[in-house]
C-alpha cells in the first residue's frame, strides 16, 4: 500500500478541492490524516489506485510523494502495540509514521511507515495483511 502526501500551502478549501479532484475520478479515500505547521498544510492519504491518483493531483499543480506503508493487523487490546513497536525497535527499525486504519471485531488495523521496510515486512510477518 502507498501513502501519498502532499504538502500544499494552508488556505480554506484545500481538502475541497483535493477531495474533488479525487471523487470525480472514481477514487475513494481509504485513509486520510492533515495537519498544518507554519501554513503548511501536510496532507496523508491513501487510495487504492494510487498511481492514477498521484498523476491526477500532480495535473492539477500538487507536488505529491509517495512511500510505501505496510499493513498489520493485531488484537484489538491493551499492549498489542507496544508489542509491535518492540519487535520494531529489537530489530533498530524506526517508525516514520502511524496510523490506525480500522478496529472491530477484536483485531485493530494500523499502516506504520518505516525507514527499513523490507525488514520490517520479515519482523512483522505473522502480522501482515495480504496485499503488502
Amino acid at each position: 500500500m502507498k501513502q501519498l502526501t502532499i504538502v500544499a500551502e494552508d488556505r480554506v478549501g484545500l481538502i475541497a478541492d483535493i477531495s474533488f479532484i479525487l471523487g470525480k475520478a472514481k477514487l475513494n479515500i481509504e485513509s486520510i490524516t492533515v495537519e498544518v505547521y507554519g501554513g503548511k498544510a501536510i496532507i496523508n492519504l491513501t487510495v487504492k489506485d494510487d498511481a492514477k491518483a498521484t498523476r491526477l493531483l500532480a495535473a492539477n499543480d500538487y507536488r505529491v510523494l509517495e512511500s510505501e506503508l505496510i499493513t498489520f493487523k493485531v488484537k484489538d487490546e491493551p499492549g498489542k502495540l507496544a508489542e509491535i513497536s518492540r519487535l520494531l525497535k529489537d530489530e533498530g527499525i524506526n517508525a516514520l509514521s502511524l496510523y490506525q486504519i480500522t478496529h472491530g471485531s477484536g483485531f485493530a488495523i494500523n499502516a506504520i511507515k518505516v525507514d527499513k521496510p523490507k525488514k520490517a515486512m520479515k519482523v512483522l510477518a505473522p502480522y501482515l495483511v495480504r496485499g503488502d
